[in-house]
């Protein structure tokens, strides 16, 4: 599969230059993270893709609509390759806020709130890793899958630290790690 993260988001591009939380909840992609999407979406539509799965944060579901769009695929929003909730970024939006966002989008799956109360364990994230792992290793399609997911999540799965709008493949029939630095690279 191949493990998409999202373009820069309002979050990232604040982040990046004052490396401090600058409390935007949800936030959107920039002008920027847009074409990242877009190059991204260019570059992933001659591959054969078959199935596009997204985190139901708005950055994600805004990544992957290019590449549906230009794919004529629906997005399958999966909470499970969500950020670590470890910033105020991390806090969605409500699943009927999505809902009227995204219509076209099957979000009767979603709970309200999907996101975690409080920070969430490094050991939580592994696991939760581990299960997407193994869920879509189950998939006759899994070689052909895009997931648009997020820093944390594609570092839970491949120990790698990926940068906005870039991708990696991923084995999921290989063993799920069970740990990895969680330091900002």
């Amino acid at each position: 599969m191949i493990l998409l993260r999202h373009g820069q988001s309002e979050f990232n591009l604040h982040f990046s230059a004052t490396r401090r939380d600058p409390g935007i909840q949800d936030p959107r992609l920039t002008p920027l993270g847009h074409q990242q999407a877009e190059q991204a979406a260019e570059a992933l539509e001659r591959e054969g893709i078959t199935r596009i799965i997204a985190s139901p944060y708005t950055r994600a579901l805004q990544t992957a609509e290019p590449l549906a769009r230009r794919l004529g695929l629906p997005v399958l929003v999966n909470s499970l390759v969500r950020e670590r909730y470890a910033f105020t970024c991390d806090i969605g939006s409500p699943a009927t806020a999505l809902r009227a966002e995204w219509p076209m989008l099957d979000l009767s799956h979603i709970e309200e709130v999907w996101w975690p109360a409080t920070e969430e364990p490094a050991d939580q994230v592994l696991a939760r890793a581990a299960l997407f792992r193994g869920e879509t290793s189950a998939l006759p399609d899994w070689r052909t899958t895009v997931v648009v997911a997020h820093w944390g999540f594609i570092l839970a799965m491949t120990g790698q630290s990926v940068g906005n709008g870039t991708w990696l493949r991923v084995d999921p029939t290989e063993p799920a790690l069970t740990e990895v630095s969680w330091k900002h690279h």
